[in-house]
């Protein structure tokens, strides 16, 4: 059983910087991919960013690519999500996945999932 918690999240001004956190349980963290989804009302999941494995090998949806970190501390079994210049179209509900097995950017085939982190931007 993994558990996944985001923290982090609030509102925000246009430019400004937030740093979200997921603590997960589980003492195979490091062997997980572990990826970010948002998703703001009436839309669909999106993908964010996603860390396939502790050596560092990372992705990003080209709509964060250059403003966004995504990075783990396997020690503290917590992912983290750096998102810097932050813009109104960021703000949504963010959420932290995890599976042993997925490593893409699909959300239905993540198998663990957090309750999510509101992050607002404002103009």
């Amino acid at each position: 059983q993994v558990q996944l918690v985001e923290s982090g999240g609030g509102l925000v001004q246009t430019g400004d910087s937030l740093r979200l956190s997921c603590a997960a349980s589980g003492r195979t963290f490091s062997s997980y991919a572990m990826a970010w989804f948002r998703q703001a009302p009436g839309k669909e999941r999106e993908f964010v960013a996603v860390s396939r494995w502790s050596g560092g090998m990372t992705a990003y949806a080209d709509s964060v690519k250059g403003r966004f970190t995504i990075s783990r501390d396997n020690a503290k079994n917590t992912v983290y999500l750096q998102m810097n210049s932050l813009k109104p179209e960021d703000t949504a509900v963010y959420y932290c996945a995890a599976d042993p097995v997925y490593r893409g950017t699909y959300p239905n085939e993540y198998g663990y999932w957090g309750q999510g982190t509101q992050v607002t931007v404002s103009s």
